[in-house]
């Protein structure tokens, strides 16, 4: 029987990630991954034609590029091939007229943008950069540390000590905020509040979800004062870089190698089962990266805490995305050609349409008018396509993995092998009106359903691209479950990490990392 100190199920980011730390603490560590490499979510592929390479979900690595992980271990990535491509002009949304509004790092530019919509929202965005930093540092405090009353009683008090009782209660109220009600209160025009609402729907945040307004801010603020970095060749560059590290520190990767159960003995996770029916054993841990609905399967006997076992079987997923891949002659001829330069432009008109095709999505119709972003790395990173020529990420929020309906009652059919390529076609009908022309620019495209994307990661379940709603009752110490949002389980060593676990979704790798610290003391 193989032997490992740890044994990762699953080989996505945040996997690679603790595995890498853990091997640099000298753990032998196993990772055991039913797809055919590693990564999870985050994929390069050819998905349209010979030479465009498409990021399959994952596009922005921002969350990477600023995570503790690569601030220990950059040096380690970049010797491994990690390469970002920068990018300055980041996102913008469009409305109808041809009037649009965007942030890139040269703050000027972009205050001029907002004061032809606001003066007195230039004001406020001035002065919104100004406090980030100090915002920042108390906001990631609590974000990026383990999800532990200890701790998050340190930071409080620490909050306390900084800001005073006033500013916490400010900064906690904030925190508890939808992002209508902070833009609402924080900015007057229409557009400038659909700018930054948009972000919210990354994390299945619609504009009137309490606890969302934290994210449109993080995005806005960080944007303006960082720029965005993509992954030089597509995402996987991170993907190849982790998987380096693992196996440069004697880890081993092994793919098309399902884990079948989690073996246990005693109330203990002593390792695991794969479905060719190999036994690997661990020593020290079990980790498992996967939606938590799979623990039915790996638990078949349950965890022994039967409130656990239901809350896991009960755990929320977000609505789907469908994704829409484009081999293009060129970039959308969009009414003001400097949107070429943005790595994302937002077809999302106003904080109505992203609610209700929200609404729509939730009640299993499919939205009349979904929001669309437009991802345009080739504008960044001309090398993923061949040359003179370009590719799209069109991730097209939210619809139901189970079709009910029609919002916009036109299609009939309910069965997603049926409506992938009209509603496709719908989508790029909706972004023609801001940019006409697109369609005779295909060359080839892949439309990826709900049910594609699940299928193709078992953990984007229904096609939820975050492995798990972000409500509030959902997330901090209640991510995955009250008492479990230290990764741990009813079962002695054997834990979860991933998307679905604190601190949740993105590329930051901050399950993975965090989790590995506490198991390997540091």
């Amino acid at each position: 029987m193989a032997q490992f100190d740890a044994i990762f199920i699953g080989a996505g980011h945040n996997a690679l990630a603790g595995a890498a730390h853990l091997t640099r603490r000298g753990w032998k560590v196993g990772l055991f991954e039913a797809a055919d490499r590693p990564g999870g979510a985050v994929k390069t592929l050819e998905l349209t034609e010979p030479g465009f390479r498409h990021d399959l979900a994952a596009m922005n690595l921002s969350l990477f590029a600023g995570s503790a992980f690569n601030k220990v271990y950059g040096a380690d990535l970049a010797k491994h091939g990690l390469e970002f491509a920068p990018v300055q002009d980041c996102f913008a949304s469009v409305f109808p007229g041809g009037r649009w509004v965007g942030v890139s790092t040269d703050l000027a530019t972009t205050v001029a943008r907002i004061r032809a919509f606001s003066e007195r929202d230039a004001r406020t965005w001035e002065s919104l950069v100004k406090a980030f930093p100090a915002r920042a540092e108390l906001i990631f405090s609590i974000l990026g540390g383990p999800m532990k009353k200890r701790a998050l009683a340190r930071i409080l008090f620490s909050l306390w000590r900084k800001a005073g009782l006033s500013g916490a209660l400010e900064l906690g109220r904030f925190l508890l905020s939808s992002p209508r009600a902070w833009l609402d209160e924080t900015f007057e025009s229409a557009e400038v509040k659909a700018l930054l609402g948009a972000w919210g729907l990354h994390l299945d945040f619609a504009p009137d979800i309490a606890g969302g307004a934290v994210f449109p801010y993080l995005e806005g603020m960080a944007n303006q004062s960082f720029g965005m970095v993509l992954g030089k060749g597509g995402a996987d560059t991170m993907v190849k870089a982790l998987a380096a590290m693992v196996e440069a520190g004697g880890g081993t990767i092994e793919c098309n190698a399902r884990v079948e159960r989690v073996l246990t003995e005693g109330g203990r996770a002593t390792g695991v089962m794969l479905a060719d029916g190999r036994r690997i054993e661990a020593r020290r841990a079990v980790i498992a990266t996967v939606a938590p609905g799979a623990l039915t399967g790996l638990l078949p006997q349950g965890s022994g805490e039967a409130g656990f076992d239901g809350k896991m079987r009960a755990f929320r997923h977000a609505p789907g995305t469908m994704m829409i891949h484009l081999a293009v002659d060129s970039l959308p001829d969009w009414f003001d050609p400097e949107l070429k330069r943005f790595a994302y432009v937002h077809v999302a008109p106003s904080l109505d349409v992203m609610a209700r095709a929200y609404q729509e999505a939730q009640a299993g119709l499919l939205p009349a008018e979904p929001v669309i972003v437009v991802g345009q790395p080739t504008a960044i990173d001309p090398g993923r396509a061949p040359d003179g020529k370009h590719i799209l990420w069109l991730q097209t929020r939210v619809v139901p993995a189970e079709i009910k309906g029609d919002a916009a009652g036109v299609i009939d059919e309910r069965d997603w092998e049926a409506v992938r390529e009209i509603y496709a076609d719908r989508a790029i009908a909706i972004i023609e009106r801001h940019a006409p022309g697109l369609s005779a620019k295909i060359i080839r495209r892949t439309v990826m359903s709900p049910l594609d994307l699940e299928r193709g990661n078992t953990n984007l379940v229904g096609g939820d691209q975050i492995c798990g709603s972000h409500h509030l009752a959902q997330n901090f110490l209640l991510r995955p479950a009250p008492g479990f949002a230290d990764w741990s389980t009813p079962v002695k060593n054997f834990h979860l990490a991933g998307a679905a676990t604190w601190p949740g979704a993105g590329v930051g790798a901050g399950s993975g990392f965090l989790l590995a610290r506490q198991l390997a003391g540091g």
